[in-house]
């Protein structure tokens, strides 16, 4: 019988400082909670002080010329470490893949998005796969559920078909278990494979009979499997301990406060983004505390107390300036790329993924995660938030594209506008948007036609 050993080993584990996990939480705050840390911060660190509010262009005009100060001090060393990525700059790509993995696998606040990322990063795929479960992972609404069909993001990226499904199969073994289902019967069925019960009468039941499980009819589902009334109502039991909606616990808080942290304005030519940032507060290092450091003399503790709170709170201003500078860059970039949005509305939407604003900004893919998480944009049309921009699309046969939103937004005129005598049959809508160049099968347009909340033709028809 073998014995019970002490073995030591000796490993080499990376951490996130406090202060890197302070920037973090200033990069993923909206504006609301952004204000909350700034008080919170100006309570416990007696150096910071508040000043005038600049105006909003001279303070957007700061921003973008004003080069951070050089201090050699640990934190510096950690913001360039961690945060910062300049244009243009050579980088070791291996080691920037270690950092963002380790970026990654932090327990902070995340997005149910980033969250399947981190997931993404580390599974055995190729740059194309990672490519296509971006794209997968993009069309994922908050309940976890796939918005566009694999159809759809196949002709986007230019794929086959059986390339989605393969790393569609891939991304639906990820927790939370569920994520990344079509339809409700598709996430259940999910969970109970990841459990083991592919030939479990609960399987059976969910697969062929949801809709009377729904409606309670046990004894119709017992008589048509053949099983006593007590096993389907078992089976009915462990069906009720899965999870409908496997993102829900990323959502934000329903409660939420919800203000604009970007707004959209006329310059004359074009639509561009600013930051809406009049209600934070400016900060700077107290006077009064920079002298009473260089008349502390040689009292150590006193000057050590100092320095410290010093370096911490020009520590907290820079995040808050990498936080203003990302987040507006990703903003203009947006808006940049949806001017026909602006202009005409939703069914003008452009499809645009987060590696694409990624590469742009030059920042990692799960940096703009954080960046647009919870923030929402003032525009022409309404408030949105800004993860509504990112989504996959079509091209169309003049070689423009749109996204699926776009395309729901299409068929909600199409039905608001049809005969209400003669309403529109999906077939109906399949050909109107074949007719303005957009190739689309019937099914989807179904599947659409359910999320905008719309009645099969049939049940639409007025008498």
């Amino acid at each position: 019988m073998a014995g019970i050993k002490q073995v030591q080993q000796v490993s080499l584990q990376q951490t996130l400082s406090p202060q890197m996990r302070q920037s973090l939480a200033i990069l993923q705050a909206p504006v609301v909670e952004l204000l909350q840390l700034v008080q919170q911060e100006l309570q416990n660190n007696p150096v910071l002080e508040e000043e005038a509010t600049l105006a909003a262009d001279e303070l957007d005009g700061e921003m973008e010329s004003t080069e951070p100060e050089v201090e050699d001090t640990r934190m510096q060393d950690e913001w360039r470490e961690w945060m910062v990525q300049t244009p243009g700059e050579s980088r070791d790509f291996q080691s920037e893949e270690r950092r963002q993995h380790f970026l990654e696998s932090q327990t902070v606040p995340t997005t149910l998005h980033e969250y399947l990322l981190s997931q993404l990063s580390t599974a055995s795929l190729s740059a194309t796969q990672r490519t296509i479960g971006d794209s997968i992972i993009g069309n994922l609404n908050d309940d976890g559920f796939l918005l566009a069909t694999p159809e759809e993001i196949a002709l986007q990226l230019h794929v086959t078909l059986e390339a989605v499904n393969k790393v569609l199969e891939e991304i639906q073994t990820f927790d939370p278990s569920g994520v990344a289902a079509s339809d409700l019967r598709d996430s259940l069925l999910i969970q109970l494979r990841a459990q083991g019960k592919r030939d479990s009468v609960e399987y059976r039941v969910v697969e062929n009979y949801l809709e009377e499980l729904g409606r309670k009819k046990f004894p119709e589902i017992a008589r048509k499997l053949k099983l006593d009334i007590q096993k389907i109502q078992h089976a009915a039991e462990i069906i009720a301990q899965l999870d409908p909606r496997p993102g829900r616990n990323f959502s934000s808080q329903p409660d939420q406060i919800v203000q604009a942290d970007l707004l959209v304005e006329w310059d004359g030519k074009f639509w561009q983004a600013v930051l809406n940032d009049r209600e934070i507060p400016r900060l700077r290092i107290s006077n009064t505390y920079k002298d009473l450091l260089s008349t502390a003399g040689n009292t150590t503790d006193l000057r050590t107390y100092l320095r410290d709170k010093i370096q911490e709170g020009k520590f907290f201003m820079r995040c808050i300036q990498q936080r203003q500078q990302t987040l507006l860059q990703i903003g203009r970039t947006i808006i940049e790329r949806q001017q026909d949005f602006l202009k005409y509305g939703a069914s003008q939407l452009h499809p645009m993924t987060m590696t694409e604003i990624a590469q742009v900004v030059d920042v990692h893919e799960t940096t703009v995660s954080r960046a647009v998480a919870g923030k929402y944009i003032s525009t022409p049309h309404g408030l949105y938030e800004l993860k509504y921009f990112f989504s996959s699309g079509y091209n169309t046969s003049e070689g423009e594209s749109i996204s699926n939103r776009g395309v729901r937004e299409m068929i909600a005129d199409l039905v608001s506008g049809e005969n209400p005598l003669q309403p529109l049959s999906d077939q109906q809508i399949v050909s109107l948007l074949v007719e303005k160049g957009i190739p689309i099968a019937r099914r989807t347009v179904n599947k659409y036609r359910e999320q905008l909340g719309i009645l099969p033709s049939n049940l639409r028809r007025k008498f």
